[in-house]
């Protein structure tokens, strides 16, 4: 099977982000067993992963509505149902449709965290040591020994910068070997990317370029204006940077 398909689901989160609603059949499933989760053949949830959740929405069938609320990673991604809410069985032809607020917030928040690493590294030399997002708001910590004065203020206008210049975020694919020649390829300060033999990028051009498996928007414009509206001590060394989407 190609790089964009886990387990018996191909993955038109990663084939087009801009998919909202599409058809799809149940490979499996066990109506007994709610919480075992739903298997489809094509699905545009995105399972969660690298910080960013998992999207909900819905799978509509035979006249019934079932809320998806999360993902269960293993040989496939099952997809788990909200209490109460029927399972459709195995072989069932389904329309599933994800929160397009929830998504499009998420593209947008990851994205802006990635004009953020690509910021920082740019100006302070600083890594990524953790992060984490909800939908419009979210935290990355970086190694940061000390702070210059009106750290906040110019790292906000710093990053607002290069979300008006509107740089292309562009996905490709790449050998690892390939992509690990790439200068400064790896952004976090414990954590490589994933042994496989090829890997996912995602490049905000002239800016950032990383190896990442989350959903984006197409260019830093559609991010909107980014507020930097806290910095915190978290450590000798580590400071902890939150940001929130705010138009």
């Amino acid at each position: 099977m190609g790089f964009e398909h886990h387990g018996r689901t191909y993955r038109l989160d990663w084939s087009d982000v801009t998919i909202r609603e599409w058809d799809c059949t149940v490979v499996w499933s066990d109506p007994a067993d709610p919480e075992a989760g739903i298997v489809l053949d094509r699905s545009a949830f995105y399972p969660g992963g690298g910080g960013q959740p998992p999207d909900h929405g819905v799978l509509l069938w035979e006249g019934t509505q079932t809320r998806i609320v999360g993902t269960r990673k293993g040989d496939d991604f099952f997809l788990l149902p909200a209490p109460g809410d029927p399972v459709p069985p195995t072989g069932t032809a389904v329309q599933g449709a994800i929160d397009d607020d929830r998504r499009t917030s998420l593209m947008r928040t990851h994205s802006g965290l990635h004009v953020l690493c690509g910021t920082v590294f740019r100006d302070y030399g600083a890594l990524v040591t953790g992060g984490n997002m909800e939908p419009g708001e979210a935290r990355m910590d970086f190694n940061l020994p000390e702070l210059p004065p009106g750290f906040k203020q110019t790292l906000e206008d710093a990053v607002n910068a290069e979300i008006t210049a509107d740089r292309p975020i562009e996905v490709k694919y790449m050998p690892r070997t390939e992509a690990m020649a790439i200068p400064d390829i790896v952004r976090t300060q414990d954590v490589l990317p994933p042994e496989a033999d090829e890997l996912r990028l995602v490049d905000i051009v002239g800016l950032d370029v990383q190896a990442d498996g989350g959903t984006h928007v197409a260019s830093t414009k559609q991010i909107g204006r980014l507020q930097v509206y806290k910095v915190e001590n978290k450590g000798r060394q580590n400071r902890r940077v939150r940001i929130r989407i705010v138009d």
